[in-house]
């Protein structure tokens, strides 16, 4: 595809939401080394365990320009094992079926590039539930100076990381999912580690606006199990950008942001001079929680008023929200080109795959599944064992169905073991993911952005491609599915390696809502591939292995 971006770094390996390349030797570097560690906080007014980067929480903000090569150098103090997304790289995804975790006491480098993309992500642990415990941050990708980008340049740019937080530890919810049980209501939620309290005049802003200036807010959810609504009081925001994809610019009251989902707004401080609630709270649930956090004009006196914004009530207003986001086509994004330049409505579809969300019980404990196949990490890396070609030792490819079986609802049959789906290389593919369940569903790809040309109400059928948006969706990396509806996207798959398609739920990844598809170009060139890294992590029965020959021209 013309455009790929997808940074979602992990600690256990680290997931960073983005398309990065190795470190090339033209480009600017940056170095970063984090230290990560145990540390008490109170996110809900009672110490808790949290990881810390840095010793901060949230963890620090990755700031990069398109094209930066960056040295991320990982010290794991933790306990247990822990462990950023790339073009032509999946060797350091930052997932357990493509790296090896970094054991404690350890440190391992990462190097890539963030090549041929700008925007809006977040970076976490993707091992061993360790997000419910923190590790997770912002990570921005300017643009860069010779690109022109389609608003003024803001006095300032903040990170909003929004999400919902269980007064737990990780390892005690990491327990309760082994023994099969669901974790229920988490116990509120955060905006950048804090729940804050409405009328305490003595807590301090998050944010300093100048009167008259507009400021760039970043908008993540970080979340572990719902959606959330993110308003500003008495404030508009001017949506610009959605996960690396300039979008027309449009006035919003109030965002839902799902699960993994960035979005990037300018807010001008246009009002009195005074102090002012950010809010973020539940949406489609039948309990309500919520954070605020102070946003302060630098000469306002006024105290932030208590009554703050409501959040719509139904997931119709989401649905139709969602319907308002257009591409930018005549905007730069990574490159000098527009990015409607890239005419992916024009490109006919060589296959379709259908995958439907479902959940069952095995053995009597929970488990939740894709077309009836639940995912289970095998001890070697998937993308381990097939460079290393031992595959056949490790998992089977398309042990899953394309599409559910008709009475998959009703017998809620569910196979466990690794779950690999083989793709053609550079193929245009058509994934339908269909939510028969009450709640909304959140999934993201790694590796890939794609274009969400259509989401409906109801069961897909061949003649639902009519409605299809083929000229101005926002090419992205997650998308929403709301209960008993379907959702459409197009991407072409051209970035070789192993990708994780995966439930932006934490809970239903970690049992079992994820797949992987295998990329591979059969020229085993380094024009589609880079070889594995001479300081890649190695585990479980590639161990000791020799190493394959290299990828050549």
């Amino acid at each position: 595809m013309g455009k790929r971006t997808t940074v979602a770094c992990s600690l256990s390996p680290w997931l960073i939401s983005m398309v990065v390349m190795v470190a090339q030797a033209e480009d600017p570097y940056l170095f970063f080394t984090w230290n990560v560690t145990y540390g008490i906080r109170s996110p809900l007014g009672v110490p808790q365990q949290v990881i810390l980067i840095n010793g901060q929480f949230p963890g620090p903000n990755l700031n990069t320009t398109t094209n930066n090569n960056i040295v991320l150098n990982v010290f794991n103090n933790l306990d247990e094992p822990s462990g950023i997304q790339q073009r032509k790289n999946s060797w350091h995804d930052g997932t357990p079926g493509t790296m090896c975790p970094i054991q404690p006491g350890t440190n391992f480098t990462y190097r890539f590039q963030v090549k041929d993309q700008i925007g809006s992500f977040h970076y976490y642990p993707t091992l061993g539930f360790q997000k419910a415990a923190g590790g997770f941050g912002g990570l921005r990708v300017n643009s860069r100076l010779l690109i022109p980008v389609p608003f003024a340049d803001p006095e300032n740019d903040y990170t909003i990381l929004i999400g919902d937080w269980y007064s737990k530890s990780h390892v005690e919810l990491r327990k309760q999912l082994d023994n099969g049980v669901v974790l229920g209501k988490p116990n509120g939620v955060l905006i950048n580690g804090k729940q804050g309290k409405v009328g305490d005049d003595s807590e301090e802003p998050l944010f300093v606006m100048k009167p008259g200036k507009t400021y760039r807010y970043r908008i993540c959810n970080v979340g572990l199990k719902n959606s959330l609504n993110f308003r500003i009081q008495g404030h508009y925001m001017k949506l610009v950008e959605i996960e690396g994809s300039h979008t027309q610019q449009a006035m919003y009251e109030s965002l839902d942001i799902h699960l993994g989902q960035c979005y990037s707004v300018l807010v001008s401080a246009d009002q009195e001079p005074r102090d002012y609630y950010m809010v973020a709270s539940t949406r489609f649930t039948k309990y309500h929680l919520q954070a605020t956090g102070r946003i302060r004009y630098t000469n306002g006196k006024g105290k932030a008023l208590p009554i703050l914004p409501l959040a719509p009530t139904s997931w119709a207003w989401s649905l139709n929200q969602f319907r308002t986001f257009r591409w930018n086509l005549t905007a730069s994004a990574a490159r000098p080109n527009p990015q409607g330049s890239y005419k992916y409505g024009q490109i006919n579809i060589t296959r379709t795959i259908k995958l439907a969300n479902t959940n069952g019980y095995v053995n009597g404990k929970q488990r939740y599944a894709i077309n009836g196949a639940s995912h289970v990490d095998p001890a070697t890396p998937l993308k381990l064992a097939e460079y290393y070609n031992i595959a056949g030792k490790v998992f089977k490819y398309d042990t899953i169905a394309e599409e559910p079986s008709p009475d998959l609802d009703k017998t809620k049959k569910i196979n466990l073991g690794p779950v690999v789906l083989n793709t053609t290389f550079r193929n245009l593919v058509e994934i339908i993911f269909e939510n028969h369940e009450k709640s909304v569903q959140s999934w993201h790809l790694n590796g890939y952005s794609f274009f969400p040309v259509a989401i409906e109400v109801g069961q897909w059928t061949p003649e639902k491609r009519k409605n299809y948006n083929l000229l101005d969706t926002v090419s992205r990396y997650t998308i929403q599915v709301y209960p008993k509806s379907w959702a459409a996207i197009l991407l072409t798959f051209d970035n070789a390696g192993m990708w994780q398609i995966r439930s932006e739920s934490l809970e239903r990844a970690y049992l079992g809502q994820q797949l992987y598809v295998s990329v591979l170009s059969p020229e085993r060139s380094l024009r589609d591939e880079y070889n594995m890294p001479e300081w890649a992590l190695v585990c479980g029965l590639v161990k000791g292995m020799p190493k394959p020959a290299p990828y050549t021209i």
